[in-house]
């Protein structure tokens, strides 16, 4: 099934959300009395890409990965959040096992449907050098034959640097955009792929975010996906990297005032000239799994 038109600009930007199984969401996004097995399928059908965060708190089964890739249409995306038990270390270099008990857990059934891996770090985990590298030489460019892209979700300011950056980019990891106060907040260009998480949401704005800063947003997408680095966000060095242009964007909205995560999505989707797909058909899906 065809995951939806799209104009020109959007042919390589995913916007989504978080999950899919919030039940503010049943209020003003999901259809009046449609099933809870059916959400992904509606969520799917009105966005182009979501955030899997159950995998960041468990192992989920090989089966559910397979049905979450049967319940969406061609086209659509999904990112998923590594293992905690990967990245919250006091040495990031013993991780291995629990790195690859999260690659090989099944993440490969979702096949071209599988987006960026998102590895996120405690906001007290600081940059050592020596030992950030060996985390990141523990992670694979493929499992099953399914090629892998890593992005880093980094919440502590002294990943600002030169040193970070040259990691990141040597081993082609993208590096999370937030939006959020809480955490450092740089774009610049670590790998092929841009990655942005917004967490700015306010409650007041049905949008969750205003127009005009949805407008700012949509052209930063377009941006990014033409291989420019948006010149209106902050960065660590002063050359945005000639050599890494990206192909491709992904910007999911995540908390703040999540109930209006959706609307968001739809918004920015809506300024990027894309369209949804067909209805949710009528026959139930398979994807009963929480994310």
């Amino acid at each position: 099934m065809a995951a939806g038109k799209q104009g020109k600009a959007a042919g390589n930007i995913h916007i989504g959300i978080g999950g899919w199984n919030y039940a503010p969401w049943r209020d003003n996004f999901y259809p009046a009395g449609l099933a809870q097995a059916r959400e992904l399928a509606y969520a799917s059908r009105h966005l182009t890409a979501i955030e899997i965060n159950s995998t960041y708190h468990g192992t989920q089964k090989r089966t559910s990965f397979a049905n979450w890739r049967d319940a969406t249409p061609d086209g659509f995306v999904f990112s998923v959040k590594a293992s905690r038990f990967a990245t919250n270390r006091r040495v990031l270099a013993e991780s291995g096992d629990s790195v690859a008990r999260f690659i090989d857990s099944g993440i490969a059934e979702l096949r071209d449907k599988l987006g960026p891996i998102v590895w996120q770090f405690a906001p007290t985990k600081q940059f050592i050098a020596d030992d950030f590298e060996a985390f990141l030489a523990l992670l694979p460019d493929a499992v099953e034959g399914v090629a892998l892209r890593h992005v880093l979700e980094v919440r502590h300011a002294s990943f600002m640097c030169d040193d970070y950056l040259k990691l990141a980019r040597k081993y082609k990891a993208a590096t999370v955009f937030t939006d959020s106060p809480k955490f450092p907040s740089f774009a610049d260009p670590t790998s092929d792929f841009a990655y942005a998480r917004l967490m700015n949401a306010q409650a007041k704005v049905k949008t969750g975010y205003a127009p005009k800063d949805l407008d700012a947003w949509a052209a930063r997408a377009t941006a990014w996906a033409g291989g420019k680095v948006p010149d209106d966000l902050p960065r660590v060095g002063a050359a945005a990297g000639a050599r890494l242009k990206p192909k491709a964007i992904f910007l999911f909205f995540i908390n703040g005032a999540k109930e209006h995560a959706p609307a968001a999505a739809q918004a920015l989707l809506d300024r990027l000239g894309w369209q949804p797909a067909e209805a949710v058909p009528m026959k139930k899906t398979a994807a009963r799994k929480a994310a």
